[in-house]
Parts: structure tokens; C-alpha cells; sequence
């Protein structure tokens, strides 16, 4: 739009300027002097705004302006039907020079044509009002034309910063799908790599202390015996790596609630060890959502396999408590105990062997809003204590089998 706008004042001007000189030409105006500064006023015009030239666009235009009025002035006084170029000159006034500066010049300019319409006899009211409202109209044009050009400007600033805003927020969304990617295979990573610990781990830890059990195993049937049960061990552990590979509920919850997978856990342990070991139910069985009681039984799985290859503990108690808000499960050994106090300090960072069983067990606890409490002390056997609150916003309960479902 502001393209055209500037094709119309080099419209009208020319326009102006050609009727002048035919009026004038018609007038008898000595021609050698009319046609040499109506050539003169054309090319200094079109040097200046149709071509743009740098030193009109470099800040200079005033000067140009007031070049341009110095030679419409001559034509003036050459023939007075060049006086109405002035309309032209008061709509580039307003481009070329600050508002106050243009109204200035304005007036001026709008003096000489007045002075011009009172030299030929026009009416004085006709004289003043027609030029004053021609004055007023171009002024008020070229203004209209500079706010609208200036608002085209921020409207299309704001959209060069709504485009690259959008660009910003699609570099952000991707970067948040890659961070989210990422964040979930850590927490899988994390997911099996606690399950592992906790499952297979222990499992082979169990074949390897059978193992070393009947290295002087010198009775056939006891040695029968043993290799039973690393058979059965290694079966059972076949199995879980199969079901923690495809994230489905450990195969000693199936068909049964917690406390019964916890019992046949203890008595096994006591059986493959011989520490003996007891399980103690202390209220209702609580309706725990599956990811609960996986949680509680690899924290149990982890805390045997503690108390048989670390603690030199001759028993071992295990409490499922109810209470109205949570679920409570301590295993208490009479062992040599560590220095609790050390772990704490130092549970974030990985201990050179060993100490990711606990770390993993207080993390899985915490991802479903428990906790995990350690006590123990050289010599004085440890006890831990985890919790975990009835329901998790948003899990499923767990379903036993012959419940229904």
C-alpha cells in the first residue's frame, strides 16, 4: 500500500508540473527560460524520490526539499500556474522532515501561494481558503500515510517475533520430547536394572552359596538335595528374568496376596540358609495396587539376600504390619550390623562393591510416596523399615485370582 501511495505523489506531481507548463506555454512565458527550469525541477525530483538517492535516504532530504521549492519558486515567478505544485510539495514535507519542521515549511510555502492568489485578484476568502484547506488536506493525507506505513512497520515486526517465537517453541517442544524420550528410558533403565538386582541377582547368589555348600558335600542323598534345589532356584529365577523382561507382575504374587508370596520367600530362605527365619502378619491384609506389593516383595527379596551373604545373622524376623494409612514391612536380623549412620551419608553416591541394594530398594519405595528406614550398628544386627502409604493416586488395585475378575 505505501507503494502506492508514493506512486501517487510522483503521479501528481508530474501531473502538476506538466499542466503548469502547458498553462504557461499557452500564457506566452519566455520559453528559454520556462522549458530549461522545468527540465531542471523534473530531473532534480526524480534523482531525489523515484530513484532514491542515497543522500535523500541518508538524512539529507530537507535539503532536498528546500532545493526543490528554490526551483518550484522560480517557476512561480516564471508563470503563476506553476503555484499549485505546492500541493505536492506539502505531502513530501511531512515524509522528508519531523512534523513540527513540516508544518513550519508548510506555512510558509502555504504564504507564497496565497500571496500568489492575492497578486492575480482572486478573492481574498477564495484566496486564503482554498489554499489553506488544499494545505490542510495534503498534510493530513501524508500524515494518514506515515502512521499507516509506520503501523505496517510493527505489524510486521510483531510477526517476524511471532515467527520466531514459534520457531523458539518448536526447537523447545522437541527439545522437551527428547528430554521426556530420554527421562524414560532412564527410568526403565533404572526400572530393570532394580529388578534385576533384586530378582536375578539374588537368585544366582542363592545357586552360588548351595554351590559352595556341596563342594565338600560328601553324603549322595544330601548332595542330591542341594542340587535339587539349585535346580529349582535356577528354574524359578529362568522364569522372573522372563517376566522382568516383559514388566509383568512377579510370579510369586500370582494367584496370592502379599503375605503369602512373603511367607513362602521366608520359608524358603530358611530352608536354602538355615537362619532361622519367622514371618509375622500384624493386621488385615491391605488392598495394595500390584506396583505396591511388587515393591514390598523385591524390598523383602533384596533384604534376605542382605542378611544371607552379609549379615553372619543366625535369625531373621520379617512383620507385615496394617495400619489405617500404610503398610508396614521390617526385617530384623541379630547379624554384625554396619554403620548406618556411614551409608546414610554416603546413599547417593555407588559404593565400590555393594550398597546398591539399599539405594535401590529406598528409591523404588519413594517412587510410590515411601520411604525406607535403615538402623543398624557395628555388632548390634539391623532393622529396616519400609513403608508405603494404603493407595497411589491413580494406580490400579492389584487382582487376586478367584476375586472375579
Amino acid at each position: 500500500m505505501a507503494r502506492w501511495l508514493a506512486v501517487g505523489r510522483h503521479t501528481l506531481f508530474a501531473l502538476l508540473l506538466v499542466i503548469g507548463t502547458v498553462r504557461a506555454v499557452g500564457s506566452d512565458t519566455e520559453l528559454r527560460w520556462l522549458i530549461p527550469l522545468v527540465l531542471v525541477t523534473a530531473a532534480w525530483y526524480v534523482v531525489g524520490t523515484a530513484w532514491r538517492a542515497p543522500f535523500v535516504t541518508a538524512g539529507a532530504g530537507p535539503w532536498w526539499l528546500l532545493g526543490l521549492t528554490l526551483l518550484w519558486g522560480g517557476l512561480v515567478v516564471l508563470s503563476p500556474d506553476f503555484v499549485w505544485v505546492a500541493f505536492a510539495l506539502w505531502l513530501l514535507s511531512v515524509h522528508l522532515m519531523a512534523f513540527p519542521l513540516a508544518m513550519a515549511y508548510s506555512v510558509l510555502v502555504l504564504a507564497v501561494v496565497i500571496g500568489v492568489q492575492i497578486d492575480l485578484g482572486t478573492h481574498l476568502a477564495g484566496a486564503i481558503l482554498g489554499p489553506a484547506i488544499g494545505c490542510l488536506v495534503a498534510l493530513a493525507a501524508s500524515r494518514g500515510e506515515q502512521l499507516l506505513a509506520r503501523e505496517a512497520v510493527e505489524r510486521q515486526e510483531l510477526v517476524d517475533r511471532l515467527v520466531a517465537t514459534q520457531e523458539e517453541m518448536v526447537v523447545l517442544h522437541d527439545d522437551l520430547t527428547r528430554t521426556q524420550r530420554e527421562s524414560g528410558a532412564l527410568a526403565e533403565r533404572t526400572r530393570l536394572s532394580r529388578d534385576i538386582h533384586d530378582t536375578l541377582a539374588q537368585g544366582f547368589s542363592s545357586i552360588l552359596l548351595l554351590a559352595r555348600a556341596g563342594e565338600h558335600q560328601q553324603d549322595p542323598a544330601e548332595l542330591h538335595t542341594l542340587l535339587r534345589r539349585i535346580e529349582e532356584t535356577a528354574g524359578d529365577n529362568l522364569e522372573e528374568s522372563r517376566r522382568v523382561v516383559n514388566a509383568l507382575t512377579p510370579a510369586a504374587l500370582e494367584g496370592s496376596g502379599l503375605s503369602a508370596a512373603l511367607s513362602r520367600l521366608v520359608e524358603s530362605m530358611s530352608s536354602e540358609s538355615g537362619i532361622v527365619a519367622d514371618f509375622t502378619v500384624d493386621g488385615p491384609e491391605a488392598p495394595l495396587a500390584t506396583a505396591q506389593e511388587v515393591a514390598l516383595l523385591r524390598v523383602a527379596q533384596s533384604a534376605l539376600a542382605n542378611v544371607r551373604q552379609h549379615s553372619g545373622a543366625s535369625r531373621v524376623m520379617v512383620t507385615l504390619t496394617t495400619a489405617p494409612d500404610q503398610v508396614r514391612l521390617d526385617v530384623a536380623d541379630d547379624g554384625v550390623g554396619f554403620d548406618a549412620a556411614a551409608w546414610e551419608d554416603a546413599a547417593p553416591l555407588p559404593a565400590p562393591r555393594g550398597g546398591y541394594g539399599l539405594r535401590s530398594m529406598r528409591d523404588r519405595l519413594r517412587d510410590l510416596g515411601g520411604d525406607l528406614v535403615v538402623e543398624s550398628a557395628p555388632g548390634d544386627g539391623t532393622v529396616l523399615g519400609a513403608h508405603l502409604p494404603v493407595s497411589v493416586p491413580g494406580a490400579e488395585p492389584s487382582r487376586k485370582a478367584g476375586d472375579g475378575s
